[in-house]
């Protein structure tokens, strides 16, 4: 019984925190490796600007009372819980399959390139949403042409590398 008990907790990583190294020892593509490292860096970036933009929030909104206030703050943590989630889904994916059963190298590669896809899609999203009154001139044709869509149609380029990520997922699954 001794002996089950330190095989089941070298195949475990309780939690979140341990998934990223679970799946760093786990997976034997270097791509997925190096995604996993963008991860957390971009994970980190990302909740440190969504901190000091809340902060920003509630400074504005410190003395008003519910209402459009407060489900603006909650609208704001939404927000930063939709971007963050597809970046850490890979990891937990991969991490889950290989503590299960016998992953292979092609699933870690599919799910770390369109994992990149998405980061791709953020950049692309925020382009397409700069505010007129903050779009700067370029030479650019493609830049232009981002800054020309509707500001709404900045929520396409996430959304349907969300849905690549999945089918990707269910495919090599």
């Amino acid at each position: 019984m001794t002996d089950a008990q330190p095989a089941e907790s070298e195949r475990s990583y309780n939690g979140l925190p341990g998934a990223f190294p679970y799946a760093i020892r786990s997976s034997e593509s270097l791509l997925f490796k190096g995604y996993v490292v963008v991860a957390v860096l971009l994970t980190v970036a990302i909740a440190l600007i969504f901190t000091f933009g809340l902060i920003g929030v509630l400074a504005g909104s410190a003395g008003a009372r519910g209402g459009t206030f407060t489900f603006s703050r909650t609208f704001f943590l939404f927000v930063g819980l939709l971007v963050v989630a597809p970046l850490l889904a890979p990891v937990l994916l991969v991490a889950r399959r290989h503590r299960r059963t016998a992953s292979s190298t092609a699933y870690d590669r599919g799910l770390a390139l369109s994992a990149l896809v998405f980061v791709a899609s953020l950049y692309v999203g925020l382009v397409i949403s700069v505010p007129p009154a903050l779009q700067e001139s370029t030479d650019s044709g493609v830049v232009t042409a981002l800054y020309d869509l509707p500001q709404l149609a900045g929520l396409a380029p996430p959304l349907l590398a969300v849905g690549l990520m999945y089918v990707v997922h269910r495919i090599l699954k």
